[in-house]
């Protein structure tokens, strides 16, 4: 059984979460610098059995697609040919950083680690997870 890994992209950095063997549990695996993210998947489908890829689709709140969807999109299509054996398909990412914030605040984090865009990436990237598992 492999493994779903979910992928929040940003411009510098990018949040990356995945389940457990099972499926049962989303955690944060890692923020990553986007330039050496290729490299550091490739590094972990090594090492570790993936049977699907979710990835943040950047929407805008009404709808309209942000700035970072050009990005992503480059992504996913090197993904499907460098990897076609391993599924990538798009979850809609609006509000998860909004929603990252909250439960930083709601885990009684200080501000200083509220502050720490790195951890808010690997928190986003788990409600991404996290919100593709209940659709399934």
């Amino acid at each position: 059984m492999g493994r779903i890994l979910s992928i929040d992209y940003g411009r510098k950095r990018t949040g990356l979460a995945v389940t457990d063997p099972l499926k049962i549990i989303a955690n944060g695996l890692a923020t990553v610098s986007t330039h050496l993210l290729w490299d550091y998947l490739n590094d972990y489908l090594l090492r570790e059995q993936v049977e699907r890829v979710v990835i943040g689709k950047p929407m805008q709140p009404n709808g309209q697609p942000s700035e970072n969807l050009a990005r992503v999109e480059a992504f996913v299509n090197r993904w499907r040919n460098g990897h076609p054996e391993v599924p990538i398909e798009y979850v809609d990412e609006r509000f998860t950083s909004v929603l990252a914030h909250k439960a930083m605040l709601d885990g009684g984090l200080k501000k200083k680690a509220r502050q720490d865009k790195a951890l808010v990436d690997e928190i986003s990237a788990t409600i991404i997870l996290q919100s593709y598992m209940q659709s399934i």
